[in-house]
């Protein structure tokens, strides 16, 4: 079942899209996009039963929202592709490196990304991104874990290298700026996702591909990331994660580096997860 929100800015209505694309009104039955099992059942006994109003908007012309708009929290996993990491020159973790992002990054997946003031090195990074559904403290294991999963979204973890790596080595300062977390379209049920280790992923900037791998180059899995955080903090209900970007990044590439600028068009997408477009502006 794909979720999502539709509408203006801060008056988005939770839908559901159908297999033909259709758009089912969910506002009657739940005021935002459900993430735990129990919302999700209502919703998709809504559905079965046919009490889901179309809802009355002109194809391409509907705003769609980030089908989690604010996240508890945003954990996410750095160098979790192989090749991702070989580009950077930085040797394979033994363990998952977890830094975190605010939840107020997040747009929707069309909203215009913003390059910051001051930046010279504002950076791209597609990445699948795990919404958590139940709480998840200390798991048992990585398939104890993923039972805690609501579904899987498509993520911009947009990133500006200076600021993370050359201003006091803090990566919260290039992870946090202004709209540095497009997600959406919308929102998988896990249901619907038979192996997130085994998707196709991409990101093209102004119709070059730069990114194309698949899941199943990270080097920790979905199921192992969810265990292992749990050991560590709670997750709880709409908290989302993003489980790291593969090879093809701007920081890996030879100079001059291709870094985002105004007036770029980023495209992102995941097998089953839909598409992003966002263009570049200024802050």
């Amino acid at each position: 079942m794909k979720l999502l929100h539709v509408g203006p800015l801060g008056h988005e209505r939770p839908a559901v899209r159908t297999d033909d694309g259709t758009l089912l009104d969910l506002g009657g039955v739940l005021p935002a996009v459900p993430v735990t099992p129990e919302e999700i059942g209502l919703a998709r006994a809504a559905v079965d039963q046919g009490r889901l109003p179309v809802l009355a908007a002109e194809p391409g012309t509907t705003r769609i929202g980030a089908p989690v708009p604010r996240p508890g929290k945003i954990v996410c996993i750095g160098l979790n592709y192989r090749r991702h990491a070989a580009e950077t020159g930085a040797p394979v973790p033994d363990e998952p490196i977890i830094f975190m992002k605010a939840a107020s990054t997040v747009v929707g997946p069309d909203d215009p990304v913003l390059v910051p003031r001051g930046s010279t090195k504002t950076d791209y990074e597609v990445e699948l991104g795990v919404v958590i559904g139940a709480t998840a403290r200390y798991t048992d294991g990585p398939e104890d874990a993923l039972t805690r999963v609501a579904g899987y979204v498509v993520c911009h973890d947009v990133s500006e290298r200076a600021f993370q790596l050359e201003r006091g080595g803090q990566w919260d300062k290039g992870k946090n700026c202004e709209t540095f977390n497009p997600m959406g379209p919308w929102l998988v049920t896990a249901d619907s996702v038979p192996d997130p280790g085994a998707l196709g992923i991409r990101l093209w900037v102004n119709g070059e591909k730069r990114q194309d791998s698949s899941t199943a180059d990270m080097i920790f899995g979905v199921g192992e990331i969810v265990h292992y955080l749990s050991q560590f903090m709670v997750l709880e209900p709409g908290d989302v994660i993003n489980t790291g970007t593969p090879e093809g990044v701007a920081l890996g590439m030879a100079d001059p580096k291709p870094y985002l600028r105004p007036g770029d068009i980023v495209e992102c997408e995941i097998d089953g997860l839909g598409r992003q477009r966002q263009e570049i502006g200024a802050a």
